[in-house]
């Protein structure tokens, strides 16, 4: 069921709101967290400049005792952690543990950028105080060299705390704003949907014939604009109307001496004109069609639904309908074109319908000529494959010789089949791809390869092969699901023939830009490079006899070729002989492909 205009607004301004807010909301997030970061920094840094001032003489003294008790007193004045350091990592003085029972420090992050003569940074869990602590190290300098290292701390609980409460008064502050704006969008989207539904009773009534009508022109511009075009239209579809009938007259006197069937349909599907020989070859049975709807003088819906696409399309037309006279059959060709009056404004559709029953039974008999010979192909291949398998089966004893040529009989009929099934795929994947009859959806690609992979399955385990799949989960693409999956069991398929026992076939998927790049690689004969250019001709072998050993029809490449190039891709091959071969599927994510979306 079809939403309204405002259910359809509504929803997506109210959803650019919340993510107009969201984003702010992480935007201002991290760039407090960075701001109170920086300025903690600093603090720590200016407090480590102001340690340093008076710290040098004790470090170029030496006097540990001392050390250690200045940076006591100097952590309690400015309530920072101080510790002193010399150049080889040992703690000096601690403010808040003893220094005798510290580890060495030379290690620290923070300790070797200053050793470094550069400001030392770093935040992580101090294994002395068991919290979270940001460091800030600075060098103690004596002629150019570093004596001795000064380094605050502090635990980043509390400016975490602080921006935790920022976050909360943001959030409650942000919702309460998202709520007065969905409240405001509503207001917004109701005002520009009501008009529409004034327009939509309006345009109801013009279809039902009530061309006398007005709509009120009124709102802002653009509605205005709608409804004095509806209204238009409404007046010249009454004028085209009278025209029509004025000239109905001279018409039909032309028309009645053609031998082919004249049908004029205006754009309301009413009769506006018909020949005697339409009426004969259509059995129209309403004594005074004219004026008539088609559905009422015409019983064939394949006729109405040409009529219906010839009225909505400006350009000619034509198809081939079937009529029935009893248990006859009629072939007509019927041409549709716009139907003009004398200023050239399109009043409707002419059809013109041509009796082809003759040249249809010729066309019948070519079709049949070709059934024919396909059905004399396939019979006697379905039947000898039938009795031989009986007979395998036990139905009769016969010689081991006749049991070895009854395997031979039924592999090559095997083969047959496999071939008339592959020229049918083949010549069905041509039709749907011209056609633009390809289904595409929006597929997971995981999923299709595992299922190939399954299908191949147990060929690979007689030969003991294993099939290796790298794809990722969340990786999507605009695919025919079926066709992928044959063409990717195609590949599979060939790779495990191709390979020696024991060996390994991968299959890997990869998003390179817009494209997916689906590679399966074998490690078997590979393939010289004279053969590459001419790989997926139909029927071309590379090795003929062993080809047709191994079960292939020469198709199956082929087939894989054309299903690429209905998804708009391509397939690529890469192959050194005595290595193995890699050969490459290359599909667009979402490249427009000749088929249509299911979506």
């Amino acid at each position: 069921m079809r939403r309204s205009l405002l259910w359809q607004l509504y929803p997506a301004v109210l959803l650019l709101v919340l993510a107009a807010l969201a984003i702010v909301y992480l935007y201002v997030t991290y760039y407090l967290h960075r701001f109170y970061e920086a300025e903690k920094r600093l603090d720590l840094e200016v407090r480590a400049q102001l340690v340093r001032t008076h710290a040098a003489g004790f470090v170029q003294t030496g006097r540990k005792e001392a050390l250690d008790d200045f940076c006591k007193r100097m952590g309690e004045e400015i309530r920072t952690r101080i510790t002193l350091i010399d150049a080889n990592g040992k703690v000096l003085g601690e403010s808040r543990k003893d220094p005798e029972v510290m580890e060495n420090h030379l290690l620290r992050p923070e300790i070797q950028q200053a050793l470094s003569g550069q400001t030392g940074f770093h935040i992580r869990p101090s294994t002395t105080l068991r919290q979270t602590m940001m460091y800030v190290a600075i060098p103690l300098l004596q002629d150019g060299a570093v004596i001795g290292i000064v380094r605050t701390a502090e635990p980043i609980s509390k400016f975490e705390a602080a921006l935790s409460d920022i976050q909360h008064k943001i959030i409650v502050s942000g919702l309460l704003l998202a709520l007065v704006l969905a409240g405001v969008s509503w207001l917004v989207c109701w005002t520009l949907s009501r008009p529409l539904g004034q327009m939509r009773r309006g345009a109801q009534r013009f279809a039902a014939g009530d061309l006398g009508h007005r709509l009120a022109i009124g709102g802002n511009r653009e509605m205005a604009d709608l409804a004095e075009s509806l209204n238009q239209m409404a007046e010249e579809l009454s004028r085209r109307i009278e025209t029509i009938t004025s000239q109905r007259n001279e018409q039909q006197a032309v028309l009645s001496s053609m031998t082919e069937g004249v049908l004029a349909v205006d754009v309301h599907h009413h009769c506006l004109s018909i020949n005697q020989a339409a009426v004969t070859m259509l059995q129209v049975a309403a004594a005074d069609p004219c004026g008539r709807t088609v559905p009422e003088i015409i019983r064939n819906r394949e006729l109405q639904e040409f009529i219906e696409r010839s009225l909505d399309n400006p350009d000619p037309s034509e198809t081939r309908v079937v009529l029935y006279e009893g248990s006859q059959e009629r072939h007509v060709q019927a041409h549709g074109t716009a139907l003009l009056n004398g200023q050239g404004q399109r009043i409707g559709s002419l059809i013109v319908l041509n009796d082809i029953t003759e040249i249809h039974k010729l066309q019948m008999l070519r079709t049949d000529f070709v059934a024919n010979v396909s059905h004399e192909l396939k019979t006697p291949v379905t039947s000898i494959k039938g009795f031989v398998e009986t007979l395998l089966e036990g139905a009769k004893d016969r010689p081991s010789d006749l049991q070895r040529f009854l395997e031979i009989i039924q592999r090559q009929t095997e083969r047959l089949n496999s071939i008339i099934d592959d020229l049918l795929t083949l010549s069905r994947i041509e039709q749907q791809t011209e056609k633009s009859q390809i289904p595409f959806e929006q597929s997971g690609l995981r999923e299709i390869v595992l299922e190939s992979a399954e299908l191949c399955r147990y060929r690979a385990e007689q030969k003991k092969i294993s099939v290796e799949i790298d794809c990722p989960e969340s990786l999507r693409a605009h695919v025919n699901p079926s066709l992928l999956e044959q063409a990717l069991v195609n590949l599979i398929d060939n790779a495990v023939k191709y390979s020696q026992p024991g060996g390994a076939v991968s299959v890997r998927v990869v998003q390179q830009d817009q494209e997916i790049r689906i590679e399966v690689a074998d490690h078997g004969c590979g393939i010289a490079n004279e053969h590459l250019p001419r790989l997926f001709e139909r029927f071309y072998r590379v090795d003929k006899a062993r080809s047709r050993t191994l079960g292939g029809t020469g198709l199956g490449l082929a087939i894989v070729k054309h299903i690429a190039q209905a998804h708009a891709g391509q397939v690529l091959v890469e192959s050194t002989p005595g290595t193995g071969s890699l050969f490459t599927l290359v599909l667009p994510m979402n490249a427009e492909t000749k088929g249509h979306s299911s979506e």
